[in-house]
């Protein structure tokens, strides 16, 4: 069995991986993450998925790397990182009781075959109408500034929602496990 590498910096998606209780490196992989223009917002995820993946392949010459990227998408425009409190503020006013839907871009390469494979899964959240108030208090509580969406839906983010849909919530966090376990017993990775 090839040995798995995450192409992440991640802490929650080395935090996801580790559920799977296979040994695992990891490294930063190095890319422009740039939207090039007209791009559509799944289209963004796969390819950044797979160019993380292909990045880490010179250094990893005989493993399976994963890449993953994720966007949240609001009234058709993509959120990214809010980076600071009123960027995030903003965001989630924005989002209060409306639907965000994160795309997680999902990739494992073989970096000995070249043997890519590549899919985008949706989640959704249904948000709670918001007050000022109340996200100023969740802000200052998780300070959220480095999560598309600017909320950690794996700590107190959750009390921002009404609902939530999708096949894999691991894919709200960044790394959809069902779909790579799906990935990997196509290349012979038995989990568990």
């Amino acid at each position: 069995m090839l040995p798995l590498v995450l192409a992440s910096s991640s802490p929650y998606r080395r935090e996801l991986l580790s559920r799977l209780r296979r040994p695992f490196e990891w490294a930063a992989p190095s890319i422009d993450e740039s939207r090039q223009a007209g791009e559509p917002a799944e289209q963004l995820v796969r390819r950044l998925a797979r160019e993380k993946a292909a990045a880490l392949a010179g250094q990893f010459a005989a493993h399976l790397i994963i890449g993953s990227d994720q966007v949240a998408v609001l009234d058709g425009q993509v959120l990214g990182k809010p980076h600071d409190f009123p960027r995030a503020h903003a965001q989630l006013s924005a989002a209060s009781g409306k639907s965000v839907t994160f795309l997680t871009g999902l990739a494992l390469l073989d970096s000995r075959s070249g043997a890519c494979q590549v899919d985008c899964i949706p989640y959704t959240v249904h948000f709670r109408t918001l007050d000022a108030e109340q996200i100023t208090r969740y802000l200052q509580a998780e300070e959220p500034y480095d999560c598309a969406g600017s909320f950690k839906a794996e700590g107190l983010g959750i009390s921002l929602f009404r609902r939530t849909e999708g096949s894999d919530v691991n894919s709200l966090i960044g790394l959809p496990l069902i779909r790579l376990v799906e990935m990997l017993d196509r290349v012979g990775v038995k989990v568990p």
